[in-house]
């Protein structure tokens, strides 16, 4: 029974000491390590990362854009997108969903909920008057999704970049890793399987001149590594969010008559570009664009082509 007990503790010992070495240099993150180009806007929910870019005054059309994006790259992912759109007068904002990037991790539920409720809440601090028009990418696009569905009277368009929703599973996660205490100490001891570092880009080489090369891409990534509460975010999502089967809000949004433009990678690793056969059922009027050697990394990879496509779409709408 002695031998027992001290195989136990062993065990244990074991299986906690790859946690608390991947946990314990993690650091609450403050206003003081925000880039000095954003800001923190205190919404209901905490301080969200946010960030605005303007066109030149003469240029301004005075619509906005607002950018939202996916489930674990932060905001820096739209950088070869956002000359684009300021070129042809629109603002343009773009925040860090919390939980990632520069954002606080407050300890709720990563819910769909939480995300529809900090866009507005931003939009709101952010005092934008009229309607926005809405991108989102991956998990984005759920959240532009179910926002446009709720705030109608503030949605002018949607574009959609590999929108999230009709996946048959979350790709590189099972069921037993979301489990409580398990999911806990499998996220944190192998977090870089799980979120891909290392190897975040499936397009092996792109001669686009604004994308964002693996290096870059990894040296910006990494940095919300160091605080607490990003692991837990995206634990957290999987466990509250269903992005795997979000038909139902997109068919509602379809009735709704929402200009919409998609995007999508032919050779999408993520979210299959067989999708969007779906998508278009469930809003008939949407337009597509399919990227034909694109994959789910379009939006940094292939971003002038992403970007004019989307910008062409916005401009016929204002």
């Amino acid at each position: 029974m002695e031998w027992l007990l001290i195989t136990i503790v062993v065990l244990l010992a074991v299986l906690y000491l790859p946690y608390l070495f991947k946990t314990a240099r993690l650091k609450k993150i403050n206003i003081s390590n925000i880039p000095k180009e954003g800001d923190w806007a205190n919404l209901s929910d905490g301080n969200i990362f946010y960030r605005w870019f303007h066109p030149k005054k003469e240029h301004s059309n005075g619509e906005t854009i607002v950018l939202v994006h996916g489930f674990s790259t932060p905001s820096f992912v739209w950088g070869g997108l956002i000359d684009n759109f300021c070129d042809s007068g629109f603002k343009v904002l773009v925040y860090d969903h919390f939980g990632r990037g520069f954002s606080e991790r407050p300890g709720i539920n990563y819910d769909k909920v939480l995300y529809v409720r900090s866009l507005k809440d931003l939009i709101d601090d952010q005092g934008i008057e009229g309607k926005v028009h809405l991108v989102g990418y991956s998990m984005g696009g759920p959240i532009v999704g179910y926002f446009a569905e709720k705030y109608f009277d503030q949605t002018k368009s949607m574009s959609l970049i590999a929108p999230a929703g009709f996946q048959q599973a979350m790709s590189g996660v099972n069921s037993w890793t979301i489990k409580p205490i398990i999911g806990e100490w499998f996220w944190h001891v192998f977090n870089n399987r799980i979120y891909g570092v290392g190897r975040m880009s499936e397009t092996a080489y792109s001669d686009d001149p604004l994308s964002i090369n693996e290096e870059e891409f990894l040296e910006n990534f990494n940095k919300q590594l160091a605080f607490k509460g990003f692991t837990e975010s995206l634990l957290s999502t999987v466990r509250h969010f269903n992005l795997l089967d979000c038909r139902r809000m997109y068919k509602d949004v379809g009735n709704l008559d929402i200009p919409t433009f998609v995007v999508w990678g032919k050779n999408d690793g993520v979210v299959p570009h067989s999708s969007s056969e779906n998508l278009k059922e469930c809003i008939p009027h949407s337009e597509l664009l399919t990227i034909e050697e694109g994959t789910h990394d379009i939006t940094y990879r292939q971003p002038t082509e992403v970007g004019k496509a989307i910008n062409e779409f916005l401009l016929k709408k204002t």
